[in-house]
């Protein structure tokens, strides 16, 4: 999007002199023109500062902050939030959950692709933990955190990273953090005649056309439906055809993220190949060491050994993505 139309700035700057007070502008929050559109605003939306957000950037980069001088416990020995969520847009189409074109597009933008979803707009969303995860956390937590990004949150840092709950100050500074990356208009990436046709529903006073076009730009939330290995491992996801080009790209994007040498694992994946060739005897076994078995269902924390590997909904790595990254380590292991 190159700025806002004419049209549209007139229509929403007429709304507003009536109303309150809203700049429109490419770098305007989505939140903000919903709200002044008259939608609720969301029960997680909080005043914060800069420091706040500093803090919150801290837990979810590195685990841990300062405060007052001093710095805070771990939410987390084993992992941060960054080790499955990226903190920046992945995909290129905001309202689409496509593996396919969020591999290119981290790849060209030097990210890696990971199994949960992106934190960049996870202020503008209305669910969490949707769909199949149900199946992995059960009813009474998914309840809680389903419509609620505080225990969303919570769910995350005792769940998937095996840590303590945060204090009410962290989590507030994580939801300040948040905050920073929700969606400005520019994200959007609306077209002109999108902007125009837009401004003739403000203009004709189309509240709730205009507040369910503006949330049809973006996901509401992020589907998560779960898949299973293939019935004969040895056979692969009928019908597929690796390619190895593309399964290096999974390779190096997505299992080195957490296997590469110091990484949050204890598994080492590099690119010797001894490493290759132990992955590819393991590929038809029924153990958590082939990777059609922990891509669909990851492994769960055990007493005395708490981290563990989380699985890929078919949202973030689809079947054929799976016999790519097999073709790619059989083609290493020769």
């Amino acid at each position: 999007m190159t700025g806002w139309s004419e049209l549209t700035q007139s229509a929403l700057d007429k709304k507003a002199s009536a109303a309150v007070d809203l700049e429109i502008k490419d770098d305007t929050n989505v939140a903000d023109v919903l709200e002044f559109l008259g939608e609720e605003p969301a029960m997680h939306r909080i005043m914060y500062n800069e420091e706040q957000v500093r803090q919150g950037e801290e837990i979810v980069k590195y685990g841990r902050t300062t405060r007052n001088g001093k710095r805070s416990k771990r939410v987390s020995k084993h992992y941060a939030c960054t080790s499955c969520h990226n903190v920046e847009r992945e995909d290129p189409v905001l309202w689409e959950s496509n593996p396919d074109t969020r591999l290119d597009y981290v790849k060209k933008k030097g990210l890696p692709f990971l199994q949960g979803t992106t934190f960049k707009g996870i202020a503008n969303r209305e669910s969490w933990y949707n769909d199949d995860y149900v199946k992995k956390y059960g009813t009474d937590k998914i309840e809680l955190a389903h419509g609620d990004l505080r225990e969303a949150t919570q769910l995350c840092a005792v769940e998937c990273a095996q840590g303590r709950p945060m204090k009410m100050w962290e989590m507030d500074a994580v939801l300040a953090y948040y905050w920073s990356l929700q969606y400005t208009l520019a994200d959007l990436d609306m077209s002109t005649e999108e902007l125009d046709n837009f401004s003739e529903m403000i203009q004709e006073n189309k509240t709730e056309e205009s507040i369910k076009f503006l949330k049809s730009k973006y996901f509401q939330q992020s589907p998560a439906n779960f898949f299973d290995s293939p019935p004969d491992k040895s056979v692969g996801y009928e019908g597929l055809q690796g390619d190895p080009v593309r399964g290096r790209d999974i390779y190096d994007l997505s299992c080195q993220h957490c296997h590469q040498p110091d990484g949050v694992s204890h598994y080492v994946m590099d690119n010797s190949k001894m490493t290759f060739r132990q992955l590819k005897r393991n590929i038809t076994k029924d153990s958590h060491f082939s990777l059609y078995q922990i891509i669909a269902y990851g492994t769960y924390a055990l007493p005395g050994h708490r981290p563990y590997m989380p699985h890929y909904p078919i949202e973030r790595m689809s079947l054929q993505q799976v016999e790519d990254l097999r073709a790619y380590i059989e083609q290493e292991a020769q």
